[in-house]
């Protein structure tokens, strides 16, 4: 269990995290859709929207993650694995304070990530088989 004076740390550096994070949020407006006579000008639109939305997405997820965090810290969980129940290591901790998984079960969860990721590729394609 950590520490008191821990936890307010990792609760400020949180809530820190979350506004800078929620300060960036009116970002949409790089993906709205804009028509252009010129088609090179269109797919250098096509491709500034999908980074934008790429970029939202990563953002949402991240504070999707500090905000869990932040309700661990409440619940008295923060800094416990939350796939085999141990605690994470100070240092992912510095490095990753919205972390929910030790550095083993995360290195399994994305393992288990690639491997269904390179299954879904390695599926063959409907225009492929036709």
């Amino acid at each position: 269990m950590k520490r008191h004076a821990e936890i307010v740390r990792y609760r400020a550096i949180l809530e820190q995290k979350l506004a800078e994070l929620l300060s960036w949020l009116p970002k949409r407006d790089d993906i709205v859709i804009e028509k252009s006579a010129d088609e090179l000008d269109e797919v250098q639109r096509a491709a500034e929207r999908e980074l934008a939305v790429r970029n939202l997405d990563r953002e949402a997820r991240l504070i999707r993650d500090v905000r869990a965090a932040l309700r661990r810290i409440s619940a008295g969980s923060f800094g416990i694995c939350l796939h085999c129940e141990e605690e994470i290591s100070p240092k992912r901790l510095a490095a990753l304070p919205w972390a929910s998984l030790c550095i083993r079960c995360q290195a399994e969860a994305d393992g288990s990530e690639l491997t269904a990721l390179a299954a879904r590729d390695s599926l063959p394609r409907l225009q492929d088989a036709a």
